[in-house]
């Protein structure tokens, strides 16, 4: 069987990333690029970085999907079907002016496809690990078809760094940055969450654009749609895998579910007002954004989730403002060093720390959860 040129035709995540891998030693030595300095800031690990996640396998390989059977092979054999094959790929459409893009806003946009591409490339390495070592079925054919779509996406925004004269070494990643052990309990909720919030991301920029296509700076946003789409099947898996076992949405795993619900949304605040010129080019005020995917990813959360987080919270607003304050503060007082970097980055984390808790402890919406969590995207 011959090899897919393109990651994007690849039925295997292995396929993709070979095909990646054959297509970035030839476009290197053609433009020269050297893939160091974005390798460099994929590789760190901090509090807003994407990490790499490793789990007990066999915990993860003993899960019985028999309580949602109809729902589940519904959501594989869709997958299967692999409506997105082949749509990963530049085609005639696809003009972008690196060099007339403003300096400082290609410097956010290549930081936000760096971030990315490290974000689907975790995805991908976890799933691909828990494929190689399972032996169920059921969750080694969910994980293949995952890692497969994320080693596309990572191959894809990997052809959009190459243009601007970078990329992400992703073999060199998955061998050399840190790996974070969490319990599956863990894996369930952050990539459920992962993957809605993405999708709602992703959908609300999509939208905003097709109302505003002078604001499409460049070519990749016209291929967030099925990326979205994506994203939001790869959430319906774990919406399904959450359902499997009623003690993972009750009980002191409420508590759990609080936390990384504020967790994922208070980073993404974070993240996503450090990059105030991606937001201006785009035409989409940063707080209106934050608020509207944290809406989205509410509403869509109540397929699984006994509550939602109380986004219109009189403390809400304020306490992620202060989160974003604090980051700044830890962010420069680390690049001052030094006795009063250190003291001043040591405010900054009990600054965070103090706005996290005021917006933990904040009420939350409780929802009733329907039988079926199942779902189509609707926006």
């Amino acid at each position: 069987m011959n090899k897919p040129q393109h990651s994007a035709f690849a039925e295997t995540a292995e396929d993709a990333i070979a095909a990646q891998d054959a297509t970035a030693k030839a476009e290197d030595l053609r433009l020269g690029i050297t893939s160091e300095e974005a390798t460099q800031v994929a590789m760190q690990n901090t509090l807003l970085t994407p990490r790499f996640y490793t789990t007990d396998f066999e915990e993860m390989d003993a899960i019985d999907v028999t309580p949602v059977r109809e729902d589940w092979d519904k959501l594989i054999g869709q997958m299967k079907s692999d409506p997105n094959k082949g749509h990963f790929k530049k085609n005639d459409d696809w003009v972008v002016d690196w060099e007339g893009m403003d300096p400082a806003l290609r410097a956010e946009f290549i930081d936000f496809l760096i971030s990315s591409c490290t974000a689907e490339f975790s995805g991908c390495v976890l799933y691909k690990e828990m494929k190689r070592r399972g032996s169920n079925e059921d969750i080694t054919t969910l994980f293949q078809l995952m890692a497969r779509d994320e080693a596309r996406h990572a191959g894809f925004i990997n052809d959009a760094l190459r243009e601007a004269g970078i990329r992400v070494n992703l073999g060199f990643l998955t061998q050399q940055k840190k790996y974070t052990y969490f319990r599956p309990k863990f894996i369930y909720y952050a990539t459920y969450l992962s993957e809605k919030i993405g999708y709602a991301r992703y959908i609300t920029i999509f939208r905003h654009l097709e109302k505003h296509p002078e604001h499409q700076f460049h070519p990749i946003f016209g291929w967030f749609r099925e990326w979205c789409n994506d994203e939001f099947s790869h959430g319906e898996a774990f919406a399904l895998l959450l359902k499997t076992d009623p003690k993972l949405t009750s009980g002191i795993n409420r508590y759990w579910i609080k936390f990384f619900l504020t967790a994922v949304y208070s980073t993404m605040w974070v993240r996503d007002h450090q990059r105030p010129l991606f937001h201006e080019a785009l035409g989409v005020d940063t707080t209106w954004y934050g608020q509207e995917v944290f809406a989205k990813t509410s509403e869509i959360s109540k397929q699984v989730f006994p509550f939602t987080l109380d986004i219109d919270h009189p403390r809400w607003r304020p306490n992620l403002d202060r989160m974003e304050a604090a980051s700044r503060q830890v962010a420069a007082a680390k690049k001052r060093g030094g006795i009063e970097g250190f003291v001043s980055r040591v405010a900054g984390m009990a600054k965070a720390t103090f706005a996290f808790v005021s917006l933990y402890t904040i009420p939350v919406v409780p929802n009733e959860v329907p039988e079926s969590p199942r779902m189509e995207p609707a926006y």
